[in-house]
């Protein structure tokens, strides 16, 4: 599964708007369904204060936070899993990123045309949930044809895995059919394993984004509340954010300039900043750090990493030869102020291979090749 987040919605809720203020990259933005037909692809720094506080306890030359990719994917109508609109291509793309961010539309302004010519969120929500059931479904249908030819096969293990998966494939179409998803099926990390071929789309995370007006800020309009209400009931997070004002404090180039503009709009922080955290976190990434005075850097990692995989993010010759990781956590660098006094109180610790690596964690390998 991809690591990386597609932003998805109806056509003119503003995706490209936020894609543009997250990547401060101009995407295609216009008053009209479709303007975004290839997907725009950005790599987004993440924002991590502990970063910023390493940086001024360990002076350095070279500062490279974490990143996280999102993806500006075309706006999806109703009949999308038929091939109406851009359906087809879509789906294609949704396929290919590990998780969904919804925009949805929360704000009224008769300027910006509504495909549906109403505002409407929870509607706009059920729209595309439905699209994305159907568009599962027909892959459920498809394997369950080609398995229930497996069920009669020669081989004994085509056999045997044909007949568990058959009452899977069952009870995924009848939860397909009502419009429901695969990940609130609960299912077994055995039942995941057996259909992770399939790539279903309604069994990737999803987290919702209420793009407001100005004045809906406060996150306590009617639409967002119902936006609010869908994602407790799935379990996610909802994330209320101006699209607009994302993207004119995206525009200013001096962090001072942004904290004033933040102060003014009385946001303590950055809406895109909150989203990106969020998205992060939610792909199972955690960040462990190495610093120097040539480089402080936030690496990122696979939640349940042990030390040796870590070490291979940095490199495959650290994870080949690993023999040893000097382990400390940037707490304890906040509280005793140096690397020398983290050791001197006896917090610099030796892990081995068999280290789960904690997200925070400050790390240096020792490595063999």
């Amino acid at each position: 599964m991809g690591l990386n987040c597609g932003i998805v919605g109806l056509p003119n809720v503003g995706k490209s708007t936020i894609f543009s203020a997250l990547t401060s990259a101009p995407a295609e933005a216009a008053n009209y369904p479709f303007c975004t037909i290839d997907p725009n692809v950005g790599i987004v720094n993440v924002p991590d204060k502990r970063l910023d506080k390493i940086v001024e306890l360990v002076p350095t030359k070279k500062i490279v936070p974490a990143i996280v990719e999102f993806v500006d994917i075309a706006g999806l109508v109703k009949g999308a899993s038929k091939g109406e609109g851009l359906g087809n291509k879509f789906l294609a793309n949704i396929r290919e990123v590990g998780m969904i961010v919804h925009v949805v539309r929360c704000f009224e302004n008769d300027d910006i045309i509504h495909v549906n010519n109403k505002i409407d969120p929870a509607g706009d929500i059920e729209t595309i949930n439905i699209e994305l059931a159907f568009a599962d479904l027909a892959t459920v249908e498809n394997r369950i044809q080609k398995n229930e030819r497996f069920t009669r096969s020669g081989d004994k293990d085509v056999r045997k895995k044909a007949l568990a998966m058959a009452p899977l494939l069952e009870r995924l179409k009848e939860h397909l059919e009502n419009g429901e998803s695969v990940r609130s099926m609960g299912l077994t990390d055995d039942e995941l394993s057996l259909i992770y071929d399939l790539h279903l789309i309604t069994q990737k995370k999803q987290i919702f984004v209420c793009n407001v007006d100005e004045e809906g800020l406060d996150g306590e309009s009617d639409y967002v509340r119902a936006v609010k209400e869908i994602a407790e009931k799935e379990q996610t997070q909802a994330i209320v954010l101006c699209g607009r004002l994302e993207a004119d404090i995206a525009s200013l180039d001096d962090d001072e300039e942004r904290a004033v503009f933040l102060q003014e709009a009385g946001l303590e922080e950055s809406g895109l900043s909150k989203l990106i955290s969020t998205a992060y976190t939610e792909l199972g990434l955690r960040t462990f750090f190495t610093v120097g005075e040539t480089e402080d850097r936030a690496w990122t990692f696979h939640e349940g990493f042990k030390a040796p995989q870590a070490a291979g993010v940095i490199h495959s010759d650290f994870e080949r030869g690993f023999i040893k990781a000097e382990v400390f956590h940037c707490d304890d660098l906040f509280q005793e102020g140096t690397e020398q006094k983290i050791k001197a109180a006896g917090k610099l610790r030796i892990e081995g291979k068999e280290y789960v690596v904690q997200d925070g964690d400050v790390m240096h390998f020792k490595f063999n090749v």
